[in-house]
């Protein structure tokens, strides 16, 4: 949704890059889709793949923390949507100014911090995996055929609860939600 922050916590090679890319992509239509690459890894394919059309793609390389709080406070007040990675030493203030920014700007931001967490209060969903499963190799040979990915979601948006979601992709441009998954809420004590 327009001026949503949406936090992406794990370590690398759950997915959540191309779960944070298909995300942003559903936005194109309203601008150039920005990503902010800090590792150097990302790739304008991994991208297409996830649905961002390729004549909407800006890629913006910024590995130092100063430079890459000023990038993502720039592009946020004129594009579609932004998926960046997050530093690991990027003081927690400036976290929190790019997420007011995206709120005033109703541009949605999705933060995928390449270590550690999230400041507290700074997004309003946390997507974080919990189990991943290949399908396809057997004892060290065969082909992929199908990645599922356990995540955990939580947040302002939740309510206060954590629910379960569990995504399939199969290699293809999409990755489709499981229906009928079935979790107990958490559950929080007042008092």
């Amino acid at each position: 949704m327009p001026g949503r922050v949406v936090g992406l916590v794990g370590p690398p090679g759950f997915g959540l890059t191309r779960l944070g890319l298909s995300m942003v992509g559903e936005y194109a239509a309203a601008g150039p889709v920005v990503c902010v690459d800090v590792r150097g890894w990302l790739s304008p394919t991994a991208a297409w793949e996830a649905g961002v059309p390729a004549d909407r793609l800006v890629l913006v390389r910024a590995k130092d923390p100063v430079q890459w709080a000023k990038v993502v406070a720039v592009v946020l007040e004129g594009v579609g949507s932004v998926y960046a990675e997050v530093p690991s030493d990027v003081p927690e203030a400036h976290i929190r100014r790019l997420a007011a920014i995206s709120r005033r700007s109703k541009t949605p931001l999705v933060l995928r911090p390449v270590r550690g967490r999230l400041p507290p209060g700074t997004v309003q969903l946390t997507v974080t995996p919990e189990t991943l499963q290949w399908e396809g190799v057997a004892q060290g040979y065969g082909r992929l055929t199908q990645r599922r990915l356990l995540l955990s979601a939580s947040g302002k948006v939740m309510r206060g609860m954590t629910t379960m979601i569990e995504v399939e992709d199969d290699g293809t441009n999409t990755l489709h939600m499981v229906p009928g998954l079935a979790t107990a809420a958490t559950r929080h004590a007042n008092g």
